[in-house]
């Protein structure tokens, strides 16, 4: 028998809402193409309810005195500018712009309308070790470094 059961990983997380699990649902469906897995319980009280990301689950559910928790996601996508023009489009706030970084991927992030910080990242380069030397030594890859660092991340609601 299989620890972690099938279409599932080891970590899975959870984003709790305030009585919006509905919309973040819709949200995460139209911005990442994700599917809906099902859920237990209608809006504004769902209990459980699945969305599959790409070949991750991700688990949601309302709970209205639940004090604000907002979700830190980070997720590999095929492109990142697109996936970022979506979510602009349906509400969120940019938090940084898609930048690449010494390791080789392109980072951006937002905040979605619900307050949970979704952190995008599209592989763009695999940098050898003698790469990425040089790479973190670069003025370039360090301005992007700090633009990225320096961004207020706090959620809000």
């Amino acid at each position: 028998m299989n620890v972690v059961p099938e279409g599932y990983h080891t970590v899975t997380p959870w984003i709790i809402t305030r009585g919006h699990t509905a919309e973040l649902i819709d949200f995460i469906a139209e911005v990442f193409d994700a599917t809906e897995l099902g859920r237990v319980g209608e809006a504004p009280n769902i209990g459980h309810a699945e969305v599959r990301i790409g070949d991750s689950v991700v688990m949601l559910f309302d709970k209205p005195n639940w004090p604000p928790t907002p979700a830190f996601l980070r997720l590999y996508v095929e492109d990142d500018a697109e996936t970022l023009k979506r979510a602009e489009a349906r509400g969120a706030t940019v938090v940084t712009e898609p930048t690449e970084l010494f390791w080789g991927d392109r980072v951006s992030r937002f905040a979605d309308p619900f307050g949970n910080l979704w952190w995008l990242h599209q592989r763009v380069a695999e940098p050898s070790e003698e790469e990425l030397t040089a790479r973190m030594q670069d003025p370039a890859f360090n301005k992007a470094m700090e633009y990225v660092q320096s961004a207020d991340f706090t959620p809000q609601r």
